[in-house]
């Protein structure tokens, strides 16, 4: 059930969505991370002021999190986001596997106001060949070798 903890944590993010926007770092999206009743992380769009196609909301509230915690995995987090994650950073929450996601604005709004995923998720299922920017398989021998290094490896961490 949604209550005013939740409303609180979502209120922050959006907070954070407007701050980002009115200074111009980037597009209005806004998120934190929250472990129990604190706030680890925070982010929002700063695709603008860091040149950066990757310094979406919640990569950049995934890393200030990670850093702070000392950890690569959000277990025991959740997530507040401004609006439904992109394919990028959907894909992101789930490497970095929080409990939960909450999200104010859709997809459907984002793509309303020019911030629109759609042709990433057709673009998902087409074949590599023929996808928009081709995909195009280059083997290399040492490049598997790598991967068998790692295979044999016993002091790995995985994740």
């Amino acid at each position: 059930m949604i209550g005013e903890r939740e409303r609180k944590f979502m209120q922050y993010a959006v907070s954070l969505s407007r701050r980002g926007m009115e200074r111009g770092d980037g597009g209005p999206f806004g998120s934190i991370v929250v472990r129990g009743d604190e706030i680890v992380g925070e982010g929002w769009n700063q695709v603008l002021c860091e040149n950066d196609p990757t310094a979406h909301a919640e990569v950049m509230a995934i890393r200030n999190a990670c850093k702070k915690l000392g950890t690569f995995q959000l277990t025991d987090c959740e997530i507040y986001t401004s609006c439904e994650p992109c394919p990028m950073c959907l894909g992101a929450i789930y490497w970095a596997r929080p409990s939960k996601v909450y999200y104010a604005n859709t997809k459907e709004d984002a793509a309303a106001i020019n911030f629109d995923d759609s042709f990433i998720y057709r673009e998902i299922t087409v074949p590599h060949d023929e996808k928009k920017i081709p995909l195009i398989e280059l083997r290399d021998l040492d490049a598997l070798k790598v991967f068998q290094e790692w295979k044999a490896m016993n002091n790995k961490t995985l994740y």
